[in-house]
Formats: C-alpha cells, sequence, structure tokens
C-alpha cells in the first residue's frame, strides 16, 4: 500500500522549498502543494513502500498501510528516527503493541568511498573498474 500524508500533522517542514520526504523518496513521488504547505505523494501507484518518508518525517506525518506478510492484519506499525536508532512500534489489532530499536547505519554522504584511488572509468572496455584482465592461455598446454 503506499504512502499517504496526514494534512493534520504535515507543516511541509517549515517552509522549506524542499521537504524531507521530497529528498528522501527514491521514486521523486513526494511533492509539496506550495499553496496549502503540505506534502503528497503524487503517484501512489507507483510508490515502493520502502518507509523512506515514513521514517525521516520530523512530524511523523507519514504513513504506509502495510501488506498482511508484513504488518498484521488490522495492525498498525511506525517508525520513530532519533540520532542514532529507528524504534518501530507495532501496534496489533487486538491492542498489543510490541517495540523494536535497530542502529541506524548510514554514513555521512561521500565518506563511505572505498576506491579513492580509482580514476575515470574507460567506457570500452567490458572489465569492472576493480576487475584485472585474465591472462592468455598457453597454446602450448592448450594441445596436450
Amino acid at each position: 500500500m503506499p504512502s499517504f500524508v496526514d494534512p493534520s500533522k504535515c507543516d511541509g517542514c517549515k517552509g522549506g522549498d524542499k521537504t524531507a520526504c521530497m529528498y528522501i523518496c527514491p521514486n521523486d513521488l513526494m511533492v509539496l502543494n506550495t499553496e496549502e504547505m503540505k506534502a503528497y505523494n503524487q503517484e501512489p501507484d507507483a510508490c515502493w513502500e520502502c518507509y523512506s518518508c515514513v521514517k525521516i518525517c520530523p512530524q511523523g506525518a507519514i504513513a504506509v498501510r502495510g501488506y498482511s506478510d508484513f504488518v498484521p492484519l488490522g495492525g498498525q506499525v511506525h517508525p520513530m528516527r532519533s540520532s542514532d536508532s529507528i524504534m518501530w512500534t507495532v501496534k496489533f489489532r487486538n491492542g498489543n503493541i510490541k517495540r523494536f530499536k535497530f542502529p541506524i547505519r548510514t554514513t555521512a554522504e561521500g565518506s563511505a568511498n572505498a576506491y579513492l584511488d580509482l580514476k575515470g572509468a574507460n567506457l570500452d572496455d567490458e572489465l569492472l573498474s576493480t576487475e584485472k584482465p585474465l591472462k592468455n592461455p598457453d597454446p602450448a598446454k592448450m594441445a596436450k
């Protein structure tokens, strides 16, 4: 089920030109209605249900109605992000609540480059940037 924004909770990220959900959506589905200063999912059918917008929303205004293999039938799942972890709250339809806390493993942008010495790619080469060319086989050994 696609993400949806609760307009009563959304504040458009305090009037910035780009909301947090617009920044994080991998499919560029979230947009800002500049008249009302509320975000919304412009194409729900294309939503991947990746929960990125749900996790990053500072107001907790975005939710995803989960599928039954992930969210219990009639239940709800709410992530709450802190500086170092995400607390997932699962509310079952009978009222039981379970909470799970997971650390955030995201590194700062640009800090996870393991190939600093790698120079520009040769687009005519069939090898990957980290592959070495194979040695040509010895014809004398091939004849045996």
